[in-house]
């Protein structure tokens, strides 16, 4: 019951928060949600009704169907085509990373390596999420976009064994290389074996189903959002990575996608809306958990906090040296330009990932002291990488052209649309009850039914003011598809003036073509 009432009340934050980020359009969503999670922290009251963070229950029920769903939009061709790519980003730099920025804590601070190490490998994973927060409203070069995105799908894998390695060698004070690139190679290679085959015999038997009589759009769906949550609670019991299976089982499902959507439309239109809107609850619960877990990590460590501020330079070192590894390898490896060099090196951001590796080696670190420590690096690691791209990428990347006028003018064709479909309804020889009906149905295609409107619609549906007969609801259904039809060729008739970007259009057909769905589709319609 605890956990529904934590999630609960998180979930709740999340739709206020989302609201609230309308009303603030300079300032990314995941800061809102931020914010809102620190202000969850810091209230008594609901700060006890939230739980603890829980780095097992937060890998498998959020970043695992993230990670899922983030593989799943990205092309399978892609990753071959770039795997030379990939793999030096995911493994060579991480590894690079995590042992240069270890040496360089333990040569300034005089920690011991072994737990530099842990402290570095545990900032070595990047977040795809976070990074488009901080980039929004900016342009960024296509090329750093598309390996800042590759590099944050697979180098997760490389800082959780990076991390065992270093607590290995912490606790017994032997570093076996032979036994972790073993490790490595039986963790990343088997993970992506495992889900491979996984998803891919999914995608087969869901496919079989598809092609079928016995085929259940319900069964299909929640075998679709189970996947994710299979497929890294499997490959986390025989030992091979969880975090490259989930993507990987992702990247197969691209495949299925792009070429079974009209095999049942109903079915894949239902998969991609509850993808997408799963994908925006989960990206934002993310960052309403960071936001209260730092307001527990300061009000818990208040005295360490205090008394030394080592834990505050070691942080900022390692975010430090952590981009000046990434920009010389994005130059000289990547060959970058040095502006997207730049791009490539502030890109590098961390997030939850992070958090949940922290989190993660609360009894495998020796000493409270040292696990308080780590805590607060991390807290800063995260912090900076988010911020500082945040300011810097205002003078660095040029913005996203403001298409305020685009959208006005976008707004005055919707309302010419819904203006055309009126008239034709209106010359129509029709019931003036269905008219009203069909009028007050194509207002609302752009908002211009007020509450008192709709409430007095309301009320008429309630006492069976609507109530029609065969011949009305035919005369309602050919007055609707007819007032479509005109609203469809003025649209074309737009198009053919190429004033602006056909996609504005191609979003006002869309919403014609749901609405018409509506309208003669069984499943859609309503009594």
């Amino acid at each position: 019951m605890s956990i529904l009432i934590s999630s609960g009340v998180i979930v709740i934050a999340i739709a206020i928060a989302n609201i609230l980020a309308k009303f603030t359009p300079g300032i990314s969503n995941t800061y809102i949600n931020l914010a809102m999670g620190i202000l969850l922290g810091l209230i008594p009251f609901t700060d006890k009704l939230i739980l603890d963070f829980n780095n097992e229950i937060f890998m498998f029920a959020i970043i695992a169907p993230l990670l899922f769903f983030e593989g799943q939009g990205t092309r399978n061709f892609t990753v071959r085509t770039q795997a030379k790519t990939i793999i030096g980003m995911s493994v060579v730099l991480a590894v690079v990373t995590a042992i240069l920025v270890g040496w360089s804590i333990n040569l300034a601070f005089g920690l011991v390596f072994p737990f530099t190490l842990v402290m570095a490998a545990i900032s070595t994973p990047t977040d795809a999420t976070a990074f488009d927060s901080v980039v929004e409203g900016r342009k960024i070069p296509e090329g750093v976009g598309n390996n800042l995105k590759m590099e944050s799908l697979f180098n997760d894998a490389t800082g959780i064994i990076l991390l065992a390695a270093g607590l290995t060698w912490l606790q017994t004070g032997h570093l076996s290389f032979g036994l972790n690139v073993s490790n490595f190679l039986i963790s990343a290679v088997g993970g992506m074996v495992f889900g491979g085959v996984f998803g891919y015999l999914v995608m087969l038997f869901r496919q079989m189903l598809v092609r079928t009589k016995v085929n259940v759009i319900s069964s299909q769906t929640i075998i679709f959002l189970l996947t994710p949550f299979l497929v890294y609670y499997f490959a986390e019991e025989i030992h091979v990575s969880g975090i490259i299976a989930v993507v990987c089982a992702g990247l197969i499902s691209n495949s299925e996608a792009s070429r079974s959507r009209f095999s049942s439309s109903h079915q894949f239109h239902l998969g991609t809306q509850l993808m997408l809107f799963i994908s925006e609850v989960l990206n934002s619960f993310v960052f309403v958990t960071l936001g209260i877990t730092l307001v527990r990590i300061v009000r818990d460590n208040f005295h360490e906090i205090t008394d030394s501020l080592d834990w505050l330079w070691i942080g900022i070192i390692i975010y430090l040296v952590s981009l000046i590894i990434r920009f010389a390898y994005a130059k000289f490896i990547i060959h970058n330009t040095v502006n997207d060099a730049v791009v490539f090196a502030l890109g590098g951001i961390h997030g939850a990932v992070t958090l949940a590796m922290v989190f993660s080696v609360s009894s495998q670190v020796v000493g409270k002291t040292n696990y308080d420590l780590l805590i607060l690096i991390e807290t800063i690691v995260i912090i900076l990488s988010m911020i500082v791209p945040t300011i810097l990428f205002k003078f660095i990347l040029p913005g996203i052209p403001d298409d305020s006028d685009i959208l006005k003018q976008v707004d005055e064709i919707r309302d010419e649309m819904v203006k055309r479909g009126i008239a034709c309804v209106n010359e129509m020889d029709i019931d003036k009850n269905v008219r009203k009906s069909v009028i007050y149905d194509l207002r609302d295609q752009n908002t211009k039914n007020g509450m008192r409107d709709f409430l007095h619609q309301w009320r008429a549906v309630n006492q069976n003011r609507f109530n029609f007969d065969e011949k009305q609801r035919l005369d309602e259904r050919r007055a609707l598809m007819y007032a479509f039809d005109v609203e469809r060729e003025y649209l074309h008739d737009v198009s053919l003036e190429h004033r602006f970007d056909n996609n504005y259009l191609y979003a006002l057909h869309s919403e014609i073509l749901l609405s018409e769905s509506l309208v003669l589709d069984p499943i859609n319609q309503q009594d």
